[in-house]
């Protein structure tokens, strides 16, 4: 970081006689042999060894002999043993050692107490430990590593030289470790001067050590990460001016420019007034640079990424076919380009958007072929550019920075912050970054690198002339004579050297496309009894092929029709019905559902397919068609699929595995939720999952899948209710944030079709799945017009469930919009409508809004017993999520009762149930209330760490309403810590939400802002 010192501090060093020898650094320790551990063969048994010592001063004074702790006394008998560890086995005389427990004022029998502590202290360490010398004593003997200070000196070398090696991810980690030694205030209870000057001097250490490990976060690009705790560290220590620049610097690396120059204000204002001096230089210069918009503090100065379970040099080449034959020109050329790459991109495109003319694996053989040049890894994604939905470049850009060591918390969530992340990361590295079947150039543009050392190689069916500064390939089809190398390679020299002329009219027959060569070829090759001749007259008898060929994408089909054709009967089946259903890919079990099929004899014919290149093997057990390859299988589908009701049977027995599958998580999440019990019945079974984490990993990885078929289900009466049920089922996608436009774009779709079709109890219950996406993204008041239609059509319908629903939603948005007499009104038919039904969660979660009313309405007590009630039948039905809901409730009403800590227990406990449920909407309003209680509990440092943990996990999702909940709430946390500045920037951002919404939240929130300016 610019202007800030490099390295990791060491500890200050102790004020002592000039005759003290220097410190010898501590060493890592080396475990002993447990007691009874039998030696190995051959050695002499070894005798028993006893516990080793080990000492904390880096906190209250402890000591433990293995695992068990060892008493140490008065304060008094455990300030001698501080002074001895601390001296770290040199001696001290006897009038050192008085000096240091009692200072100027020694009591009459001082001597006679030390040594009654020091006998007492030698009776309860290991013999020779505490040793009386020249008058004096000292510790001695000590296993190495047995003092919690020597293990942090220790750990804070070992990080400062991993940084001096630019290794900030070990220097960063090993900084945590030593940090994690200290447990509290340092020498916590021991008296004396000695010790308060130890005190001073080794908290000034750690802070100094927090500050570096702080300073690398930044550098790592965990700058959102890293404001909450240094809001919190600026608050507990508001004159270090080392904290406000890096709190400073991370808010505007976080987009929060006029915080950033808030915090600097403030920091003028609180030294002028409590020292009389201005900043230090760093600090003004670094306000000027932001005021400058200085690029070189846009990003860290190092792109290093977090240590995860991820590599850091990718690898992501698929492998390059091992026949690849020809295309020497465009080999040469490539390579060349790449192997001196300078920041230019690459487009590898194919003439007139023909398929199959081998861009992929022209461009993979050439990637593999630089790879020497490209030593900080190889990136690939398949951009999907041909299908109806193409890859989306946000979703790239999180798997790139996650391949490229970005932990999934720090991946930001717009478009333009990944993309500038991800530049980041890539500045100053050499990675070859491979774009797969792209779209058009406003796909690529984000995806590419921004410095010279990278390169793109793009592939695409449209020639991207407005990709700037391209190099541009227009692939045309093999030669005939490499067309024919082709084909040799794969089917063997022998059988092709004794019919060259049948050969030659084989691969003119395939148009020179490669993968309808390679696909002709391999059909012939697994078939040791055909001859050329006989593949070349097969060939022949395929009417209109030339004029296919000559049709652009047609000519594909032709080709899949020869592979086709040699297919067995059951293998024909299975390629055919997995064309039929929508999605990037299908896992093994949902192809089992298409094929009514045992999952061992599906997964049999699956590979068997991969094995002729009709059928892709995406990941372990799943699997996905290329894209024209797809549109072939729905063809042969069409034609050939006897009786055409299985097409529709088959795309029925996918919706049921869905269907039965989001139930089974749904019960699993739920326990006693009823809605399980109301839905459209599914004929085929789901998946049985072992515990609630096996079910949330299924739902979220066949979340993009699961939606696909959903919207592909909507076109038939006979489907479209089951859809809308499968939706609800899975309706915690509209929560996660991931696929919450994607779940609100499928259920505008349903209901859509439902009310095309008249279906009026299929619109109520698509009209639910609305409702819940309005609430979630802070929209109530279409939230509210969409659950009021869904209670008259459900009504009309005779269907209780979504009145139900309806009626506890119209509920708590009533309480959103202050109509407390209408939200209660709404709540208490709610649970009658839930008894009625005997949903007994159903009824519990009405009764923890209708607590929510009455604590708005000022019937405290009322409120705590309502949401008590809730977690009643919650815990009864061992419902976790549910009861963390009412657990929220509880913890708002007794904040509003006073009884503060219960209040904190409870969010606390909702918010870990959320967190482990990717609840990120009620993970973000748990700290929000947290924040709250901290508040009122005068604890604004506290609480402003928790808003902004609030403010980071609700990026995308709960409306700009809770936001401006939020900043109000950080405002006031920021202003109770005397960072005024700062708290005006947040009203303003939260009065403008207000005002533009029609929020009479404003009025307030301007009431604030009033004393701020005329102070």
């Amino acid at each position: 970081m610019d202007g800030v010192p490099v390295g990791v501090p060491r500890v200050p060093e102790q004020r002592r006689s000039d005759s003290w020898p220097e410190s010898p650094r501590p060493v890592e320790p080396v475990p002993p042999a447990r007691p009874g551990e039998p030696a190995p063969p051959g050695e002499p048994a070894r005798p028993e060894v006893p516990a080793a010592l080990r000492f904390s001063v880096l906190g209250p004074v402890r000591a433990w002999r293995g695992e068990e702790p060892i008493t140490t006394g008065s304060p008094q008998q455990r300030a001698l043993l501080a002074a001895l560890l601390l001296r770290e086995g040199r001696t001290a005389t006897a009038a050192e050692l008085i000096d240091a427990l009692w200072g100027e004022e020694p009591p009459s029998q001082a001597l006679a107490a030390l040594r009654t502590y020091a006998s007492r202290l030698r009776k309860v360490l290991d013999p020779g430990v505490l040793v009386s010398e020249s008058g004096g004593y000292a510790v001695r003997d000590l296993g190495e590593g047995a003092l919690d200070l020597a293990a942090a000196q220790d750990l804070a070398t070992d990080a400062d030289k991993a940084r001096s090696a630019g290794d900030l991810c070990h220097a960063r980690a090993t900084l945590r470790r030593a940090l994690a030694l200290w447990d509290g205030e340092t020498l916590a209870g021991v008296p004396g001067p000695y010790a308060e000057a130890q005190r001073v001097r080794l908290e000034e250490w750690r802070l100094q050590l927090l500050e570096a490990r702080l300073d690398m976060d930044l550098e790592q690009g965990c700058h959102a990460e890293a404001v909450s705790e240094l809001t919190a560290l600026t608050a507990a220590h508001p004159l270090r001016e080392r904290l406000r620049e890096l709190l400073m610097l991370a808010l505007y690396r976080s987009g929060r420019q006029a915080e950033a120059l808030a915090v600097y204000a403030d920091t003028r204002r609180l030294l002028a007034d409590e020292l009389g001096v201005d900043p230090r230089p760093g600090l003004s210069e670094l306000q000027q640079r932001i005021l400058r918009a200085d690029p070189g503090l846009a990003e860290p100065s190092s792109p290093a990424p977090e240590p995860a379970a991820v590599p850091l040099r990718p690898a992501q080449l698929p492998a390059t076919v091992p026949d690849f034959t020809g295309r020497t020109a465009f080999v040469r050329e490539l390579g060349d380009i790449l192997a001196s790459a300078d920041g230019r991109v690459m487009a590898v495109s194919a003439l007139a958007g023909i398929g199959g003319v081998g861009k992929t694996t022209l461009a993979v053989h050439v990637a593999h072929q630089a790879r020497s040049a490209f030593p900080d890894g190889q990136l690939y994604v398949d951009l999907q550019g041909a299908g109806a939905r193409a890859a989306e470049p946000e979703t790239v850009l999180a798997s790139f920075l996650r391949a490229l060591g970005t932990a999934g918390s720090a991946i930001p969530d717009s478009l333009e912050e990944r993309a500038a992340l991800y530049r980041s990361m890539l500045a100053g590295r050499r990675v070859l970054v491979l774009l797969d079947n792209a779209r058009d150039a406003a796909q690529v543009r984000p995806l590419l690198p921004g410095t010279d050392g990278c390169a793109a190689l793009v592939t695409s069916r449209v020639r991207m002339v407005d990709l700037a500064g391209a190099h541009l390939v227009d692939l045309d089809v093999m030669a005939p004579d490499e067309a024919l190398a082709l084909f040799t390679r794969i089917v063997g020299e022998e059988r092709v050297a004794s019919e060259r002329k049948a050969a030659l009219d084989v691969v003119a027959a395939c148009g020179f496309l490669p993968l309808a060569i390679r696909i002709a070829a391999s059909r012939l090759a697994a078939r040791r009894t055909w001859t050329v001749s006989v593949l070349a007259a097969k060939l022949a008898d395929e009417r209109r092929r030339l004029d296919e060929l000559q049709a652009g994408d047609l000519a594909v089909k032709a080709t899949f029709e020869l592979g086709y054709g040699q297919l067995e009967p059951a293998q024909a089946r299975a390629f055919r019905l997995l064309g039929l259903a929508d999605g990037p890919d299908i896992s093994l079990a949902a192809a089992a559902a298409v094929l009514d099929l045992p999952v061992e004899d599906t997964e049999d014919l699956l590979e068997s397919l991969v094995d002729t290149s009709l059928l892709e093997s995406a990941a372990p057990g799943r699997y996905r068609f290329h894209d024209l390859v797809r549109l072939y299988a729905r063809a042969c589908a069409e034609r050939d699929e006897q009786p055409p009701s299985e097409r529709e049977a088959a795309l029925s027995r996918l919706l049921d595995f869905y269907l039965a599958s989001a139930a089974g998580v749904y019960a699993i999440e739920r326990p006693g939720d009823r809605l399980v019990d109301h839905l459209e019945t599914a004929s085929y079974p789901g998946l049985r999952f072992a515990d609630r984490h096996a079910a949330q990993d299924w739902l979220y990885a066949e979340a993009i899948c699961l939606l696909a078929h959903v919207r592909q289900s909507a076109g038939l009466p006979r489907t479209l209710p089951r859809a809308i049920d499968l939706l609800w089922a899975a309706h915690d996608l509209s929560e996660s944030g991931a696929n919450s436009k994607e779940y609100e774009a499928t259920a505008t779709a349903l209901l859509g079709a439902a009310r095309a079709h008249g279906l009026k109890r299929a619109e109520a219950r698509a009209l639910m799945t609305l409702v819940n996406v309005h609430h979630v993204s802070g929209r109530f008041e279409r939230a509210d017009e969409e659950a009021e239609r869904a209670i008259q059509l459900a009504r009309e319908a005779d269907d209780l469930l979504p009145v139900c629903w309806a009626r506890n939603a119209r509920g708590i948005i009533a309480l959103y919009q202050n109509r407390h007499e209408d939200g209660e009104e709404h709540l208490s038919r709610a649970i009658e409508h839930f008894r009625a039904l005997g949903d007994r969660p159903g009824e519990a979660a009405a009764l923890c809004n209708l607590s929510r009313i009455r604590l708005a309405t000022g019937r405290t007590q009322s409120a705590v017993a309502l949401a008590q009630e809730g977690i009643g039948i919650y815990d009864a039905m061992g419902n976790s999520m549910r009861g963390a809901n009412a657990r929220y409730a509880l913890g708002l009403a007794l904040t509003q009762s006073g009884e503060l800590g219960d209040a904190a227990g409870r969010l606390q406990e909702a918010l870990e149930v959320f967190r482990d449920s990717r609840q990120r909407l009620w993970e973000g309003m748990s700290l929000f209330r947290l924040a709250e209680v901290d508040l009122a509990a005068r604890r604004p440092a506290q609480a402003a760490a928790n808003a902004e943990m609030a403010l980071t996990v609700l990026r995308g999702i709960g409306g700009e309403w809770r936001r401006g909940n939020v900043l109000t709430v950080l405002g006031r946390a920021l202003s109770g810590i005397n960072q005024t500045g700062r708290a005006q920037v947040c009203w303003q951002e939260a009065a403008g939400i207000y005002e533009e919404l029609g929020s009479p939240e404003a009025a307030e929130v301007r009431a604030l802002l009033t004393p701020v300016r005329a102070a």
